[in-house]
């Protein structure tokens, strides 16, 4: 009986999100090169509320609800990097993500591969990179598939095994983007962020309650019982020290700036103001993320011996054990949205780098690009869950370097967009030393490597070749102007929404981008 209405409750939702998202694109036009702005980036129309929704939606996945406690479980204090990472991220990107919409919107661009192509003249870097960035999204898609899975055959009570649940995630969400887009997953954001703001409010209040008479009981046994998990280096031998918190909340405040969904994220806004904003208000977003952290540690005491990847179900174990079934439904909806939503954006952006630089180098799909981009989506979920069955530890182990191996991009688009002395053959050779020694260290168990983000290591090596090779090599020959290569957030530059003009980034669209007027 409790499985049956929790699963009806999961199931009704579930329909109404892909009515919203089919809502959400009602009337809205798929003629010819708009046809891939509007699908990708939301026709860049998208004001205030949506990027709010929409980017606070990326950053709560279900790592909030299963990692998040699992890690407070397991470790305690060194789970707060995460909110450290986000809120100084938020603060980075009120300058850089007004400068990467100006630059796209001038060039008619629609991510970091178009950049990236665009800045070096070099259609073909472009390709390189969505294939770079790629292998580092899929275990992003295989991890949301894989939490999703999780919560569908929890909420169940075991009624659906995890299979099942493991093919519903992917059937659900790429179903859902291929039709919907970028608005539409906006537009679901705003459902999610209803339920995972109501639950984890109503979580925080009734679990202390339920099981300790309270806050005070409950942090006073914390305080006295588990006082390991309050301070760093957390429960255990991790290595998560102050050194690794710091380096590592420095390093993805960076990262994330350049995250291709984030930028899909800022892309697809009306104006530069609007992510102005969205940076002042995104960092309050985070204080739900004490919740799940919080309540992972209160589990010590009410389901305590949980180990490996159980600890991970730390929360919805005190779901289930002491809340109704239809209760228990509505909190795992929310548990489901918050993977919904960021894989969307993540298969969105797969499909969006491989048929805008990708497929688009082949002359018959140039003039198919969103009609590839959605092939793609379709790909790179079905590789994402054929993986999830047969070898789910790969995609695991890549999840590890991920954001490090992201990180790598650095140099080449944000120092590349802003110093126009950044040759080719430097961000390459860079490039190349930077991911081959993360992969070194996280392939050798060496992260943390001296106490410190193996990635943050990597990045130092990565810039001081690319500025080595750029320094000892010839300047590169441009005759295009400054204005055309480097990004720049004007404050005089108009900032209405970019009209239906959408260069081709392939063959010669390089240089059809750099003659796109500044107003257009």
């Amino acid at each position: 009986m409790n499985a049956a209405v929790a699963t009806s409750v999961f199931g009704a939702f579930m329909v109404a999100t892909v009515a919203l998202g089919l809502l959400a694109v009602r009337g809205r036009g798929n003629r010819g090169r708009d046809g891939l702005a509007e699908w990708s980036v939301g026709g860049r129309s998208l004001g205030t509320v949506f990027i709010w929704v929409l980017m606070a939606g990326e950053g709560y996945t279900s790592f909030s609800y299963l990692g998040a406690a699992g890690w407070g479980y397991n470790y305690g204090a060194p789970v707060l990097y995460v909110v450290a990472y986000m809120s100084c991220g938020y603060a980075v990107g009120y300058v850089v993500g007004p400068m990467l919409w100006a630059y796209a919107r001038r060039h008619g661009l629609v991510g970091i591969t178009d950049m990236v192509a665009h800045r070096f003249g070099r259609p073909w870097l472009g390709a390189l990179v969505a294939v770079l960035a790629t292998v580092f999204l899929l275990p992003y898609i295989q991890l949301q598939i894989t939490g999703m899975g999780v919560v569908v055959s929890t909420i169940s009570y075991g009624a659906i095994s995890l299979n099942w649940a493991y093919f519903i995630a992917f059937a659900v969400t790429t179903g859902f983007v291929v039709v919907s887009g970028l608005r539409g997953s906006a537009w679901v954001s705003v459902l999610k962020d209803v339920l995972v703001i109501g639950t984890l409010g109503f979580l925080a209040c009734y679990v202390p309650m339920h099981y300790f008479d309270g806050y005070g009981p409950f942090l006073d046994r914390l305080v006295t019982e588990k006082s390991e998990w309050l301070t760093f280096p957390g429960h255990g031998d991790s290595g998560l020290g102050q050194a690794w918190f710091i380096t590592t909340s420095f390093l993805n405040s960076l990262t994330v700036v350049i995250f291709p969904t984030t930028v899909a994220g800022y892309l697809g806004a009306k104006n530069a103001d609007v992510l102005r904003r969205n940076a002042m208000w995104l960092p309050a977003y985070n204080v739900l993320l004490f919740v799940p952290m919080l309540l992972g540690m209160a589990a010590l005491f009410v389901v305590p011996g949980l180990v490996g990847a159980e600890s991970n179900l730390a929360l919805f174990k005190l779901v289930v054990d002491s809340l109704p079934a239809w209760a228990v439904g509505v909190i795992g909806v929310a548990a489901a949205l918050s993977s919904i939503v960021p894989m969307a954006v993540f298969m969105l952006v797969i499909g969006t780098m491989w048929g805008r630089s990708v497929l688009s180098l082949v002359p018959r799909w140039q003039q198919r690009q969103k009609g590839a981009a959605q092939t793609v989506v379709v790909v790179a979920g079905v590789i994402a869950l054929v993986l999830t069955y047969t070898a789910p530890n790969t995609l695991v182990r890549l999840s590890l370097i991920s954001y490090e191996g992201m990180a790598q991009l650095l140099p080449m688009v944000l120092l590349g967009l802003m110093w126009r002395r950044l040759t080719l053959l430097g961000a390459m050779a860079g490039l190349v030393v930077g991911v081959g020694v993360v992969c070194g260290f996280v392939f050798t168990e060496n992260d943390p490597v001296w106490g410190v983000n193996a990635g943050i290591v990597a990045l130092g090596a990565n810039l001081a070749v690319a500025l080595a090779v750029t320094y000892a090599g010839p300047r590169e020959h441009d005759d295009r102007p400054d204005g055309d290569v480097l990004a720049r957030d004007e404050p005089g530059e108009r900032q209405e929404t970019v009209e239906s003009r959408e260069p081709e980034l392939s063959g010669v669209g390089v240089s059809e981008a750099s003659d796109a007027p500044a107003g257009a």
